[in-house]
């Protein structure tokens, strides 16, 4: 049932036509559980992630349905986005940097501003 509800929402935002390029301009706060946070700013395809005062460019990665990917191959920072959070990893060190992280807009029940122009639940 969630599943389709989040289908018609990302429906709606279609039609009523987010802009692209507000969208990659505007930084998304991410407040995560520990007191950790990091930013986001770009599009469904290229963030650049700032974590602990430095930026990252990250691309996206095939990912599991209901899901998006972005890595930094060289760096190793992969951040994983769901509904309703996301998860920063470095998997070159293997560790988990931050968990349970959410915007503003996702604290209030609304998906992840990087699913208005992705497909995620393919």
């Amino acid at each position: 049932m969630k599943k389709i509800l989040l289908i018609v929402g990302l429906s709606l935002v279609n039609i009523v036509g987010i802009s692209n390029a507000n969208a990659s301009d505007e930084v998304f706060t991410w407040t995560c559980s520990e007191g950790r946070q990091f930013k986001t700013s770009g599009s469904a395809e290229s963030i650049k992630l700032t974590w602990e005062s430095r930026t990252y460019d990250l691309d996206r990665q095939t990912s599991l349905p209901g899901s998006l990917r972005y890595k930094n191959s060289s760096t190793g920072h992969d951040l994983v986005v769901l509904g309703n959070k996301a998860m920063l990893f470095n998997v070159k060190t293997g560790t988990r940097l931050a968990d349970f992280c959410q915007t503003a807009e996702m604290k209030a029940g609304k998906l992840p501003h990087l699913f208005a122009d992705a497909e995620p639940f393919k």
